[in-house]
């Protein structure tokens, strides 16, 4: 027997739920209660582990995550994480990004019932909201989010036709960038305007590149957008600063050190957040035409497993920063 709090991941074999076990496997302050393979579609065998843990994450698509909260009895103790889309939007789950207001961090702490952030609205949210709420960024701008993530942000499937592909006749990726899910309906849209402050759903075009892993989100802001005529980055920055200087995962860069950040000078590279739980912010462009706001992460840590971890913590009264590197 032991006192250590009990962890089941539903979709231990997945993206998301490998990163997860990966970042708790050393722990010595959580007993992590694995189901045996061939037991892995057993609704009877899932649903005694869902109902014996003090937490479950749910790894899992978005029906099959459903299935699994129907698992679990009322009574039963179990505290969730749900990493899938649906429930994001619901008001009887707690949003799952400590950073996103003053009292999100206590909300989650407490909660029952959490909803995993996506990973392309971190980057967005993070660096739109404080602007929305400090009165700078109009909250009725027509917004756009170009990002590009790494290929395992597409799963099992995805990972396997990149990986499977032989290289090109000049031996670069067979499968390289391409822009997907153009019609506007991507499933993170929604998160994306609830919890920034926009009166408007963003213009989300979103893009995957022959990377393992990694995110660049940018927005890309008018000058017309703004409050104030001639705001500069190192107003953007300001503001970020204030917000963020005592987040141990948000790293607001100042404009005037961003080039430090860059390949050449010139260059922002997907990976540079990879295997942490970190959020870059930077902001760039011209006060008279516009700024762009970008973030940059992992899409398998801040934007999906690393901050389900950060959750887990709160959620457990671990310091959130326990197992996770910034």
């Amino acid at each position: 027997m032991t006192d250590l709090p009990t962890i089941f991941i539903d979709g231990q074999e997945g993206t998301t739920g490998l990163r997860i076990r990966d970042l708790l496997g050393n722990r010595q302050d959580v007993n992590i209660r694995l189901i045996a393979p061939d037991k892995r579609k057993d609704r009877s065998a899932r649903r005694e582990l869902l109902n014996e843990v003090d937490l479950a994450i749910l790894c899992l698509p978005d029906d099959a995550a459903a299935e699994a909260l129907e698992l679990i009895e009322p009574g039963s103790g179990t505290r969730v994480i749900d990493t899938s889309t649906v429930r994001r939007v619901d008001d009887d789950w707690v949003y799952g990004i400590p950073e996103l207001s003053p009292s999100q961090r206590q909300a989650i702490r407490t909660a029952d019932r959490v909803a995993n952030c996506g990973c392309y609205p971190v980057g967005f949210l993070l660096a739109v909201r404080p602007l929305i709420e400090a009165g700078l960024l109009r909250a009725d701008a027509p917004l756009i989010v170009n990002a590009v993530s790494g290929y395992s942000g597409g799963g099992r499937k995805m990972i396997e036709a990149y990986q499977g592909m032989p290289p090109g006749p000049q031996g670069d990726a067979a499968q390289g960038f391409c822009l997907y899910d153009l019609n506007g309906a991507h499933k993170h849209v929604a998160e994306m305007q609830k919890f920034s402050g926009t009166l408007h759903p963003p213009l989300f075009v979103p893009s995957v590149d022959h990377s393992y892993c990694g995110m660049l989100t940018s927005t890309p802001i008018s000058a017309a957008s703004w409050t104030s005529s001639g705001t500069t980055a190192q107003q953007v920055f300001d503001i970020w600063q204030d917000r963020y200087a005592s987040e141990p995962f948000v790293r607001p860069v100042a404009p005037a050190d961003a080039s430090g950040f860059m390949r050449e000078g010139r260059f922002l590279d997907l990976d540079g957040a990879n295997l942490t739980n970190r959020l870059d912010l930077f902001v760039f462009g011209d006060p008279g035409i516009g700024l762009v706001l970008v973030g940059r992460q992992d899409n398998l840590g801040k934007g999906a497993s690393g901050n389900a971890v950060q959750c887990l913590n709160l959620m457990l009264g671990f310091d959130e920063a326990t197992g996770l590197k910034s």
